[in-house]
């Protein structure tokens, strides 16, 4: 029987919470959890960034990322202050105490990446990675295509006066 979508679904989820799971377990004595490392990450590679670049580039939702955000702050793991341009944006950086503990919990886990890279195989690894980046885009694409389908179908239906009006200011 050929392999359907159910099933890449069902492995991709099954993989995903087994490495949560451990990543979680191996993170979480520190005081930080798998998500909370994932937005560290991406903070320790960038320098500054607002909570909506945090927010792509963790591959996350807004209101996640302020939730553990605001976890990260309280613990002094990371300041968010006005950004100096945009009045409503919100910029987000490690501490010092933030980059000592990413830089602490990244060597931490340095076997738990090993062991990812080992599962998939070193020279297969690459491809793997390919892949999966291929099918999030193929879903983001989709995701963007469905949602500029919704809002035309959603919108009044606008008369051919209204229209040109708009269309000539």
């Amino acid at each position: 029987m050929p392999t359907g979508g159910h099933d890449i679904a069902m492995a991709l989820r099954a993989a995903y919470w087994a490495m949560h799971r451990q990543a979680d377990a191996l993170l979480q004595p520190h005081g930080v959890t798998a998500n909370q490392f994932v937005l560290m990450s991406v903070l320790a590679e960038h320098e500054g960034l607002t909570q909506q670049e945090l927010v792509r580039h963790a591959n996350s939702d807004p209101n996640t990322v302020r939730a553990m955000l605001l976890l990260l702050q309280r613990t002094g793991l990371v300041s968010r202050r006005p950004h100096p341009t945009d009045g409503r944006a919100r910029l987000v950086m490690l501490t010092d105490k933030g980059q000592r503990t990413y830089t602490a919990l990244w060597t931490k886990s340095q076997a738990f990446h090993e062991q990812l890279v080992a599962a998939i195989g070193p020279d297969a690894a690459p491809e793997f990675v390919r892949q999966l980046r291929s099918l999030e885009n193929a879903l983001t694409h989709r995701d963007r295509r469905r949602a500029t389908q919704a809002e035309r179908q959603s919108s009044p239906p606008q008369s051919r006066k209204s229209f040109l009006r708009r269309s000539v200011l």
